[in-house]
């Protein structure tokens, strides 16, 4: 049996050489002595007896018996030499009474390299087992700024809490997401029973995974088991066996596949109507409506009385109603703050016969995948941007080009050079619309100096700090809140005496946005809709397809007017962008294409400040807790210095 055995992990490890061969490959073993050749380690610590994953270890800390091995870790040499009896020997006892003597290994960068105990490896990893005891001496190499190294010290203290060494993430920041859905403290030591579970349930799902072919994916087995954890909760998944994590991982296949690709999102700049349209002429738009009559349901984080953002969005819901009468119902669910509240909520929308379901926070995403997951024939569409999934859409506005116009206002009308900006939550696309204000107000006054200030920091009256600072004119929320006495939003100038008034406000309109999704929805089909083609689809839509507008005060003067109005006309044709610009961030860095241009993602992303801008994204402890919640989801890592720029009021423009 043992020969048997051997010989079929001989032309294993014989096909592995010849495949690696063909692609370029070293066919052996890596050998951990030439790889530390070139790498400074700061460090050596003895871990002792520690349970090695197999799939982690990769080679072998000296030459030695290297050329024995294949980079599989199958044999090459035949079964009449030494090796090969000695291979089947191994074998005989782990079939009879398992092999108990720990390996000698080396640990770096989380992969495992044998000094002792090679062929007990190569029998284990024949037989498919999760994992072999050994004891270990890690190697900790010197910090830098490459991606591997940031990774391995984010292992580092995850493993000081968990003293595992099953986990490896591709993507930073994966780790504290992984703590977060277990509803663990980063730094909460996990006791044995924690160790234990985990430790069950993860193995259960790597066969899982494997069988389902998990290894041709893109992505290591720890970042499937998060996209797993996150959309079915980590609770509920450790009762599990392997049976039932297979039919989940079949629900969410598309979402593996895409995370594998990469998890880029598309984003959408124009309806679909329009795009046809375009190369069509009208006929499309004039298609009738289906005959179905649509249930749909919006989901609110809060009421729209005491909530700007909800308040836009109800607004949204009751023209909708008005733009299709008699043809559409419309339900909404309030106070949907937590996970358990928002998926209460879309459980409802279900039970009432929804087609579609909008959630309308950022925070609601993994609730929506999740039900989107255990309910295909229901669409539901996320209020949300740079967020890859493959089982709901997602839908925003590009309200940087509203911004740019406030900006421009701001600047022509303001005897000063000092203008402010108060922004709500350091997340993606924030820095766009603090960048694109800052633009506009350059455009017209080449010494505008924009002032950074974050609504969502704790203890904080941004207003008042502003104004004290002699600051008149300001950039404050998009909208009114009902319940609230304050009416402070839009472009503000505000008076010595207190007296407000507002001189321009960007516009959401949700109504036209919802519109335009369910009559696509109602002439396109609910295929319409589908994400099952690995594709996170984003609708990014603005000022073109009327959606994002800036209303204008009669009191502006009006030559500003007629600016602003030529400037609105031009950014709806398409002829004039913002961002079309050489554009420069605060450390001297141009951050536009040869073109002078920015893709869709650099500015969904953008992650720097533009060179007036002073000011500087806060840390997640100075922020409200509402804040740190949303900011953990979708924050933003500025990727410069914050230092404010020097206020002389000289065009930095004459310096290039």
């Amino acid at each position: 049996m043992a020969l048997y055995d051997y010989n079929r992990a001989l032309k294993s490890g014989r096909r592995q050489y010849q495949a690696s061969i063909l692609k370029g490959n070293y066919p052996y073993l890596p050998v951990l002595d030439d790889i530390l050749s070139y790498t400074e380690i700061v460090s050596e610590v003895n871990l002792g007896l520690v349970d090695i994953p197999l799939s982690r270890i990769v080679g072998t800390k000296t030459k030695g018996r290297t050329s024995a091995f294949a980079s599989n870790f199958m044999p090459l040499l035949t079964e009449k030499t030494e090796f090969g009896a000695k291979w089947a020997y191994l074998f005989d006892s782990q079939m009879e009474e398992g092999i108990h003597d720990p390996i000698v290994a080396y640990e770096f960068m989380n992969k495992y390299y044998v000094m002792e105990g090679n062929k007990r490896v190569s029998v284990l990893k024949y037989l498919g087992a999760f994992s072999i005891p050994g004891m270990v001496i890690r190697l900790i190499p010197k910090r830098s700024e490459e991606k591997e190294n940031k990774l391995y010290y984010e292992f580092l203290d995850f493993y000081q809490v968990s003293f595992n060494s099953d986990v490896w993430f591709s993507k930073e920041g994966s780790y504290s997401r992984l703590l977060k859905v277990m509803g663990l403290d980063p730094k909460e030591v996990w006791d044995d029973d924690t160790r234990s579970y985990f430790k069950v349930v993860y193995e259960r799902f790597s066969k899982a995974f494997e069988k389902q072919g998990g290894a041709k994916m893109g992505l290591t087995c720890s970042d499937a088991f998060l996209v797993y954890a996150e959309i079915f909760g980590y609770e509920s998944i450790k009762e599990k066996g392997e049976a039932l994590i297979a039919k989940d991982l079949d629900k969410i296949w598309s979402e593996l596949e895409l995370k594998g690709k990469g998890g880029d999102v598309a984003l959408v700049e124009q309806p679909e109507e329009m795009r046809q349209s375009a190369s069509k002429g009208l006929k499309n738009l004039l298609l009738p409506l289906g005959d179905e009559h649509l249930k749909i349901s919006f989901v609110y984080e809060k009421t729209p009385e005491t909530s700007s953002w909800t308040y836009g969005h109800e607004l949204g819901r009751l023209y909708l109603e008005e733009a299709f009468p008699g043809e559409v119902e419309t339900f909404f669910f309030n106070e949907a703050d937590t996970d358990a509240q928002v998926k209460k909520a879309i459980e409802l929308a279900i039970e009432a016969g929804s087609n579609l379901i909008f959630t309308t926070t950022p925070k609601m995403i993994q609730s929506s995948v999740k039900a989107a997951v255990e309910h295909p024939g229901v669409k539901i569409l996320n209020c949300n941007v740079n967020t890859s999934f493959s089982s709901v859409r997602t839908y925003y506005g590009r309200m940087y080009e509203a911004k740019f116009l406030l900006g421009s206002i701001a600047a022509s009308v303001s005897r000063k050079d000092d203008l402010g900006y108060i922004a709500d939550y350091p997340i993606y696309g924030s820095l766009a619309n603090v960048n694109a204000f800052a633009i506009g107000a350059r455009m017209i006054n080449p010494r505008a100096i924009v002032h950074l200030k974050w609504k969502s920091v704790k203890d904080r009256n941004v207003l008042e700090e502003l104004a004290q600072a002699g600051i008149t004119y300001i950039s404050a929320d998009d909208m009114i809140t009902p319940k609230s006495p304050a009416r402070e939003f839009g472009l503000l100038h505000k008076e010595k005496d207190g007296t407000l008034t507002t001189l321009a406000s960007p516009i959401w309109h949700w109504g036209k946005f919802y519109e335009r999704i369910v009559r696509q929805f109602r002439q396109m089909g609910k295929n319409s809709l589908d994400t099952k083609g690995n594709q996170a689809v984003n609708y990014w839509w603005g000022m073109s397809a009327d959606v994002i507008d800036v209303i204008c005060s009669n009191n502006l003067p009006r030559g500003t007017n007629r600016l602003i109005t030529f400037l609105k006309q031009s950014i709806k044709a398409g002829s004039f962008h913002p961002f079309d610009f050489e554009l420069y961030s605060r450390d001297g860095v141009c951050r536009t294409n040869e073109n002078n241009k920015l893709s869709p993602k650099e500015i969904v992303t953008m992650d720097w400040l533009a060179e007036n801008v002073t000011g500087s994204v806060p840390a997640m402890a100075e922020l409200t807790e509402d804040a740190q919640e949303l900011v953990k989801l979708q924050g933003i890592n500025i990727k410069e210095k914050t230092e404010a720029p020097t206020e002389n009021h000289e065009d930095p423009g004459n310096s290039r």
